[in-house]
């Protein structure tokens, strides 16, 4: 239905029939935050929402762009105008997208672009790898150039990176290109290997929530480049590439070098103990144990609140309430200071904690949250 409605959009805005439709999913990180820019381990997985695209090649050397979701006509960008960070609108990741395959040598001639998504802007769920992912993978396949997801991945960073301005790690745009259906991916930020983990809560009696809080972020501000710089300044104050290599073992050693820098020990014992955190719920999913990985999310929810300090009073308040109402486990997903949450819960309990939460944001005067079931969806694919 979704692909249809953006083809007969593509038709009544550029007059022609467009060559294909892709889709592009927006992810919930499982647990591993803030750790992707720290060559750390990951683990999300690709939701059932995603940004969809009908493309066509056209000549003439420009983009053009247009946004179901955005009010405003079509947008026309010369190809050989695009530079990094000229751009402050939704149009940035698209053409952001496109500047980063003709700089990488791949020939993008020309295209015109209709997008729609069904991601949540501001939520923490990657509405903007969403919408790189897509746009990438349409040019890939139209102009032949045999890019594999890794690949396509590494531009869309290099795109937001560069061409945006936002420092964000390479999970988000590796969660839309790679995710599995039913899986949670277990992905090594360093060298981008992976692994597809099974991750079935309904076969187990159990639902995972996303509670999206409405309170909006974005990662092109400043406070998630701080936490990035803090952590790059960590690393070279205990001589190592990055905070990947300290060992969990020697953490505390390691604590103990930095002394009173109470920022730098702050945020270097967040990322070894989270990447910790992510090994755990692999082995405790391989093993078949998936309700222990419940208090595992609530360490790691302690940890973003107090050592890397990105929670707000929202966030915590659905974690507390969720966790009072009889959860499993929950905690802030995504790049934090607002966004989403995640909670774990047995399938019986899912209405009481829904209802706890949404009675709890009253009572605190908070703006009604969202919440829905996130279930474990195929990553970008082209879809007619």
């Amino acid at each position: 239905m979704a692909a249809q409605q953006v083809r007969d959009g593509f038709v009544e805005l550029y007059g022609t029939e467009p060559e294909g439709v892709w889709a592009a999913p927006g992810r919930v990180n499982l647990i591993g935050e803030h750790t992707d820019y720290n060559d750390g381990f990951v683990m999300p997985f690709a939701l059932p929402h995603t940004a969809v695209a009908a493309v066509s090649r056209r000549e003439g050397g420009v983009l053009r762009l247009h946004s179901a979701d955005v009010e405003g006509g079509v947008v026309e960008l010369p190809l050989d105008a695009l530079a990094p960070q000229s751009d402050r609108e939704w149009t940035a990741y698209p053409s952001g997208v496109v500047w980063a395959l003709r700089e990488a040598g791949h020939p993008v001639t020309g295209v015109d672009i209709h997008l729609a998504s069904t991601v949540p802007a501001g939520a923490g769920l990657s509405s903007s790898a969403a919408l790189e992912v897509v746009v990438a993978l349409a040019l890939n396949d139209l102009f032949g150039l045999g890019l594999a997801r890794w690949q396509l991945a590494r531009l869309c960073q290099r795109a937001e990176n560069v061409y945006v301005g936002a420092p964000v790690g390479i999970m988000d745009q590796t969660a839309s290109a790679c995710c599995e259906q039913g899986h949670a991916l277990f992905l090594d930020t360093r060298d981008l290997s992976q692994k597809q983990i099974p991750f079935d809560l309904a076969a187990e009696g159990m639902r995972l929530l996303v509670v999206d809080t409405q309170v909006k972020h974005s990662h092109s501000e400043g406070e998630y480049g701080k936490r990035r710089a803090g952590c790059e300044r960590g690393a070279a104050l205990l001589g190592v590439d990055a905070l990947r290599d300290i060992p969990y073992a020697e953490l505390r050693s390691a604590l103990e070098r930095l002394g009173d820098d109470e920022e730098a020990v702050r945020l270097v014992r967040h990322v070894v103990t989270e990447d910790e955190r992510v090994e755990k719920v692999v082995a405790l999913l391989e093993a078949g144990d998936t309700r222990a990985i419940g208090p595992v999310l609530v360490e790691g929810h302690a940890s973003l609140r107090d050592d890397f300090r990105i929670s707000c009073p929202e966030l915590d308040l659905v974690v507390d309430t969720a966790l009072a109402s009889g959860a499993l486990g929950a905690r802030m997903t995504g790049g934090g200071f607002g966004g989403s949450a995640i909670v774990l819960a047995e399938t019986a309990d899912v209405d009481t904690i829904t209802k706890a939460v949404e009675e709890a944001f009253a009572a605190a005067g908070f703006t009604t949250p969202r919440v829905f079931e996130a279930v474990p969806s195929a990553g970008a694919r082209r879809i007619s």
